[in-house]
């Protein structure tokens, strides 16, 4: 089989390892691929977004499948667009990818079918959104409406710092038209989970639990960035609490889906809250997360392929789907000043890995025999083992075998799932 993953970073890579292992796949293309995903498939620069350029690519290249991991194709309609000329698709429809693609929606959907959620009010104006804000309390959650990165999301601790984030996203239109509206959310306290779960439109089959690190530095300070470590299973995240998740979030998610006339079939990913009065949906993701995907998979003892089938035919069943026990950690190297301003295209020495480690490539171009660092996340450093502790400290020994100049890691990723541990 002939098979297409739509997408650049560590994500993809980890998709693209995972679906090597089926025996009928024969060759992996990847648009557009990165310096380290070379290793692993056939790159070509074809953007992630010019859906005209990957119809063309798939149909010529007589694709067998294809898999759209992104964001932004996917609520452009990529995987409408391939189904149309003849390619199976894993991913949802633009009709359901709206679930991430305007963070309005999916707010309504929860107030609409009754899914737990943050209180919440949508502004179009900014003066009168920041009339409301004066009149609240804080900590105040800001959103854009639209896709922004993973940034279009601001924890305002003050007044002063909420009424700068709405200037800047609705007048400055820091994230373009993803600000023309906005949220102001109520600030939730607990701790956080990411589950990504697969589902064909009926069935519903979550995967490990994990807890993404999003701030630069140690210690949980710093920018929010993409996410700098993951860790799998999230200890908060009990047998209990994904029971009542099941019935109170995921399988109403769905079904709300289901009767907006907008069917999800793909990998949705919950962004939940476990707050005092029980999980909440802090945001949907369309998608596989970053770097979420990173420690998921190396535990996925059956085949994705298989599931990616099933999930588009409509066929999935929890069956199909198995993990095997024990623990994944990822460690994030970036360049040197990530968020902000960082310099790039220094060389990348990587080491052999083991047999429970794994590098995926997120941010590197390939020149000649050389793979140089080319943005701020450059790499994940993995490691799973028996245990969360055998695991964290797999993959910061990984990391330590890694070289590039500036490059930049959190000490503490795992640390505060370890602590849960002992709690």
């Amino acid at each position: 089989m002939k098979i297409l993953v739509i997408g650049g970073g560590g994500r993809e890579h980890a998709v693209i390892k995972s679906l090597k292992k089926n025996e009928r796949v024969t060759t992996v293309y990847a648009l557009p691929g990165n310096g380290g995903i070379a290793a692993d498939a056939e790159c070509y620069p074809v953007k992630a977004t010019d859906l005209d350029g990957i119809v063309n690519f798939a149909t010529t290249h007589e694709v067998d499948f294809a898999v759209v991991t992104p964001d932004d194709p996917l609520v452009l309609g990529c995987v409408d667009r391939l189904e149309a000329s003849g390619i199976p698709c894993f991913g949802p429809s633009a009709a359901a990818a709206i679930i991430e693609g305007s963070k309005v929606f999916s707010k309504n959907l929860m107030k609409k079918y009754g899914i737990p959620t943050a209180e919440s009010e949508t502004f179009t104006d900014a003066e009168q959104a920041i009339a409301y804000l004066k009149r609240g309390s804080f900590p105040a959650v800001i959103k854009a409406d639209g896709l922004a990165l993973g940034k279009g999301v601001v924890i305002a601790q003050n007044f002063a710092e909420a009424e700068s984030a709405v200037r800047e996203i609705m007048c400055d239109k820091v994230f373009g038209a993803s600000g023309n509206s906005i949220l102001v959310e109520e600030f939730l306290t607990g701790p956080e989970v990411s589950v990504l779960s697969f589902t064909d439109g009926k069935t519903v089959v979550p995967m490990v639990s994990s807890m993404d690190h999003k701030r630069a530095l140690d210690g949980d300070r710093g920018l929010n960035t993409g996410g700098m470590g993951t860790v799998a299973p999230n200890p908060y995240y009990t047998e209990a609490i994904a029971k009542e998740c099941m019935e109170t979030i995921f399988l109403p998610t769905v079904r709300a889906m289901n009767a907006e006339g907008r069917t999800f079939k793909g990998c949705l990913y919950f962004g939940l809250m476990l707050t005092p009065k029980g999980p909440k949906v802090i945001e949907y993701n369309c998608r596989f997360g970053d770097p979420e995907t990173q420690v998921v998979l190396p535990l996925l003892e059956s085949d994705l392929l298989t599931i990616m089938q099933a999930v588009r035919e409509g066929t999935l069943s929890p069956d199909v789907v198995r993990f095997q026990k024990g623990a994944a950690c990822c460690v994030v190297l970036a360049s040197e000043g990530y968020p902000k301003k960082y310099e790039s295209g220094y060389e990348i020495t990587l080491p052999q890995t083991g047999e429970n480690e794994s590098i995926f490539v997120a941010g590197a171009k390939k020149e000649g025999d050389r793979i140089l660092s080319a943005g701020g996340r450059v790499l994940g450093a993995v490691a799973t083992a028996a245990s969360l502790k055998d695991a964290v400290t797999g993959a910061y020994a990984l990391a330590e075998k890694i070289h590039f100049q500036n490059a930049y890691m959190r000490k503490d990723i795992g640390k505060r799932a370890l602590a849960a541990l002992e709690e």
